[in-house]
């Protein structure tokens, strides 16, 4: 059974401790109003406390940055003079594009030789078809002894015609023609790939050797000397012979 004397003193205990909670609040809120009562009220305080701080934050960044600077590694600018290209890297130029590799070496004095190589294998490549087709086509029209068909009037001389008589001479003249455009049009491409080829080797080769030192001094002497012959039977019959007189060349480079 629950003690009945244990009642009140219970609840002047809850009475007791509610009291002391409302105490500790209205403590609590007294001490914020008199933190506020403390802050600066003056309209001229506010703009220069946020002023410092915005100061303060522009010196802080402006620190950062130059810590970042300072951290940061310097790209040194490229010395031209005593750069030296990379062999690799001028083939592989050379392979994608023609002439890249002469640039890549800075040699640009080169690109018109292998460029006007190209244009002129081009242009006779291109002459040439055109040429073949022409009297091919003059060709099948004389073979097939068709009078509508007479694309090869536009090669005989004024007032010439083509008769039973000479017909065999101009068969051959037409088809000796387009072989041989035909072998000049295929001559022309290979050309072009031997153009390539060699633009290719130039930028390997032209970057190899760019570090191959070489001397200013590069001259060339000659000068008279005296050999002398350690041959045994020589130095025995006659001293004379011996010796000989000739001429001595020296390359310095």
């Amino acid at each position: 059974m629950r003690d009945r004397r244990n009642g009140p003193s219970a609840r002047m205990a809850q009475r007791h401790a509610t009291l002391r909670i409302a105490i500790l609040l209205l403590l609590a809120l007294t001490a914020g109003n008199d933190s506020r009562a403390q802050l600066p009220t003056d309209d001229e305080q506010l703009p220069q406390s946020v002023g410092n701080a915005a100061a303060a934050s522009e010196d802080s960044l402006t620190t950062l940055a130059e810590s970042l600077a300072a951290a940061a590694p310097t790209r040194q600018k490229r010395d031209w003079a005593t750069w030296h290209p990379k062999p690799q890297r001028a083939l592989w130029l050379a392979l994608v594009l023609p002439g890249a590799g002469q640039v890549y070496n800075r040699k640009y004095w080169k690109l018109p030789i292998f460029y006007g190589g190209f244009i002129g294998c081009i242009y006779s490549m291109r002459w040439n078809n055109m040429m073949y087709k022409d009297y091919s086509q003059a060709y099948l029209d004389l073979m097939d002894d068709n009078p509508q068909t007479q694309s090869y009037n536009q090669f005989l001389h004024l007032g010439r015609q083509i008769t039973s008589d000479n017909a065999e001479r101009y068969k051959r003249l037409f088809k000796s023609r387009k072989d041989r455009y035909r072998r000049w049009r295929d001559m022309a491409f290979f050309v072009m790939i031997g153009v390539y080829a060699l633009s290719v080797i130039d930028a390997y080769v032209d970057a190899e050797l760019s570090e191959f030192d070489i001397s200013k001094d590069l001259s060339m002497k000659v000068k008279p000397t005296v050999v002398n012959s350690n041959s045994w039977l020589c130095t025995q019959n006659n001293p004379v012979k011996s010796t000989a007189v000739g001429l001595q060349c020296s390359l310095n480079f």
